[in-house]
């Protein structure tokens, strides 16, 4: 039996427990707070939830419609930071809450599930989906942390502490890929997700080498984070609402972007034509190299197409035009 087929979000275990249950959702913003998102609404919680993240465009356009705690950015491995935030968790955790759930990452999740753990609140720490081979280092400190309960969203390590029932890779279980247009792309959006401090100049570089032998070149928009450049033809963006991101990815004939679970998921989701370049370690482009897995995962089943080597060409750009994607419901 596949990993997509085994076990449904919605089938009795976690999820029917946290049903209308007033929870505590811990998440960074990008995938992770993309995933629990993707969660939250087939958990179905009470109004009075409480969201803690960070606040950007994403966070403000995602969580508009719910309770939400903002507390100073946290990088991954920003462990100065998080001690200057102890005062908001102790704050945070004096309303009475369920249950706790959160997608990680890092030391922005760490401290604040443990704390909740130590009050005796029912706790849910579930492993990002980009975790293909074993937990992160959030989910294998966490698992030192009596009574939390695990969940990884990949059945292939799943074990007695780390239980599987649900992944959000299930949505890609309803689309499949059709023959795209195979033109030239007159409007490319390009998005590099919102993760601090990385600079991720290798895509830039080669996306422009790429467009400059297309002709008529291709209207270009662009979506930063950090990596911020003077050199870029078209718009330019630091950020990008949710909203906004929907509306670029739908009037693009392609996206290219770096292979961000949460830019991934909702790229999906809309049936884009999308190019993914990951970010590697070795290069000072994030922490590790699980964009890879998930972007190796996506490419295998024809969602997205992945570049033969460490850069992006014309040739890349016209085969992801040719993937096309389409809903089977």
């Amino acid at each position: 039996m596949s990993e997509r087929s085994a076990v449904k979000i919605n089938n009795p275990g976690t999820i029917e427990f946290l049903a209308g249950k007033k929870i505590l959702f811990i998440a960074s913003t990008g995938g992770h707070l993309a995933q629990l998102a993707l969660l939250a609404k087939r958990i179905n919680p009470s109004l009075d939830s409480l969201w803690v993240t960070f606040e950007s465009d994403q966070s403000r356009s995602v969580l508009s419609k719910y309770r939400v705690r903002y507390i100073d950015y946290i990088p991954p491995r920003g462990y100065r930071e998080m001690v200057s935030s102890v005062t908001d968790f102790n704050d945070i955790l004096r309303e009475r809450f369920d249950a706790v759930v959160s997608t990680g990452a890092g030391v922005a999740a760490y401290p604040l599930i443990s704390a909740a753990r130590f009050k005796r609140i029912p706790t849910f720490y579930i492993e990002s989906v980009s975790r293909f081979d074993g937990p992160s280092r959030t989910g294998r400190l966490l698992r030192l942390v009596p009574g939390i309960q695990l969940r990884t969203q990949h059945s292939s390590w799943s074990d007695s502490r780390w239980k599987f029932e649900f992944s959000v890779l299930d949505i890609i279980s309803d689309h499949s890929s059709v023959v795209g247009d195979s033109s030239a792309p007159r409007s490319i959006f390009v998005t590099l997700g919102t993760i601090k401090p990385y600079r991720f100049d290798r895509l830039i570089d080669s996306v422009l080498e790429a467009i400059a032998s297309l002709n008529p070149r291709p209207d270009m928009t662009w979506q930063v984070g950090a990596t911020s450049r003077d050199d870029l033809p078209g718009r330019v963006c630091e950020h990008v609402s949710a909203e906004e991101f929907d509306n670029l990815v739908s009037k693009a004939d392609l996206t290219i972007t770096h292979a961000g679970v949460g830019s991934l998921l909702r790229l999906v989701e809309l049936g884009a034509s999308t190019l993914v370049l990951p970010r590697k370690a070795a290069l000072g482009e994030h922490v590790d190299d699980h964009q890879a897995q998930v972007a190796n995962y996506l490419a295998n089943r024809r969602i997205v197409w992945l570049p033969g080597s460490d850069r992006i060409t014309q040739q890349d750009i016209e085969a992801a035009r040719r993937i096309r994607l389409k809903v089977n419901k």
